[in-house]
């Protein structure tokens, strides 16, 4: 595990982006103190729900607005 400033970090971003992306796990720090890790992403089962057609996105109004669009969205948001 490599250690690395946050200065010598900002300096060599993108070594350390494609050191993590080869799988190395880098340890970055302040003062010489840990304060983040940077590695390799962990893939974990991704949910993408049902079906991706039933997901399709609806309109809210179903009709035009005749520029009352501002009320719709008021009294859509409610008390939010």
């Amino acid at each position: 595990m490599k250690q690395i400033s946050i200065q010598d970090l900002k300096a060599g971003l993108s070594a350390a982006i494609a050191e993590a992306q080869s799988g190395a796990t880098i340890v970055v720090t302040r003062h010489n103190e840990p304060v983040a890790q940077l590695g390799p992403p962990q893939f974990r089962h991704t949910h993408r729900g049902q079906v991706p057609i039933a997901a399709r996105l609806k309109p809210a109004v179903k009709r035009g607005t005749k520029g009352r669009y501002l009320a719709v969205l008021l009294d859509d948001r409610g008390t939010r």
